[in-house]
């Protein structure tokens, strides 16, 4: 059975109601064994011992010094940890991964039999509610339905996470009848919440608090040591970090005339202006252009922007880039 993806690129305001995403740039890395759960404590940012069947956990997985390989959903999934992430950040991390887990009793693959989809916007619930008899939500995320995983992911519009076999879930996706964008929508998206997107690019350049980890529950700071806890602990408890992740837009006007022979791309960087002169604020991360012109931007900058600092696209310098308010707060309490 067949999936008819469309080929448009929507902007925010363009997308529908409800709709599907096909995640062909999404996979996962699957721990399993009988040291997976105490090789991967060690191993990353997330108190990985309060990961059950239901429960849904953010994290970071570092090297020795603070850096972050990759940026992951962890799960359960037939007695496995699941580390979803953009098929693009999972190669080093994997490598990195196994590297260590030659010590531990436990396999470490990329989940090649599997399939995502997500399910998004103001009706998905009702729509996963007349599909399962059981819908996952904030108080339990993770739901298991035959072999269906169900992820709850919460934000300014719900999104659910669809996890099986290819052939199982085209059944499920032509039983919903909704159209069905490619990966680039749930880049849109991710932007918009304010998750971070890494890529080969830019794996190993910031500590999880560049990327906001600490505000989206994605470090733990009482589960002990574990590799680049050192550096992680001195940024939170020491105020040294200086740089957050932000969302951005370019504005309609500016965009519209973006060059179309120099796509925005990861490690791009962004300026603001200080009088006359322009200087570095940061490096975008990933970014979203839809077919209209609007264009979404994620990028690392110094935490003391604000929708008042003028910024601009480096390489294209007619750019206006505005400050989007993230659905969370990067403060430090």
């Amino acid at each position: 059975m067949s999936i008819t993806i469309a080929a448009t690129l929507p902007s925010v305001n363009q997308l529908p109601d409800t709709f599907l995403i096909a995640l062909e740039s999404i996979s996962a890395i699957a721990l399993k064994g009988e040291d997976q759960t105490k090789y991967l404590q060690g191993q990353v940012t997330c108190d990985v011992n309060a990961a059950s069947e239901n429960t849904l956990l953010v994290g970071a997985h570092c090297n020795a010094k603070g850096k972050v390989f990759s940026v992951f959903r962890l799960i359960n999934r037939n007695s496995e940890h699941l580390l979803i992430q953009p098929k693009v950040s999972l190669n080093n991390s994997i490598t990195e991964l196994k590297k260590f887990g030659v010590f531990a009793k436990v396999e470490i693959t990329q989940t090649d039999e599997l399939s995502f989809f997500a399910l998004a916007g103001k009706n998905a619930t009702a729509h996963i509610q007349s599909a399962f008899k059981q819908t996952p939500d904030s108080m339990t995320p993770v739901i298991i339905s035959g072999t269906t995983t169900l992820v709850y992911i919460a934000g300014k519009q719900a999104r659910y996470l669809l996890i099986d076999q290819s052939k199982k879930l085209a059944a499920l996706i032509a039983q919903f009848d909704l159209p069905t964008y490619s990966s680039a929508v749930w880049d849109l998206l991710e932007i918009i919440e304010g998750f971070p997107q890494l890529s080969n690019a830019t794996s190993t350049e910031y500590v999880p608090q560049m990327l906001n980890l600490q505000a989206i529950h994605g470090i733990s700071f009482t589960k002990g040591c574990y590799l680049g806890q050192e550096t992680v602990a001195r940024m939170q408890y020491l105020g040294k970090n200086k740089r957050a992740l932000f969302s951005l837009a370019v504005s309609l006007d500016a965009s519209l005339t973006l060059n179309a022979n120099q796509a925005i791309s990861a490690n791009d960087v962004i300026e603001k202006q200080l009088g006359e002169n322009w200087r570095k604020a940061g490096d975008i991360l990933t970014s979203y252009q839809a077919d209209n012109g609007e264009c979404y931007l994620q990028a690392v900058l110094a935490n003391d922007v604000d929708k008042n600092t003028s910024l601009r696209i480096k390489e294209q310098t007619n750019t206006t880039v505005v400050v989007q308010t993230l659905p969370y707060s990067i403060e430090t309490e």
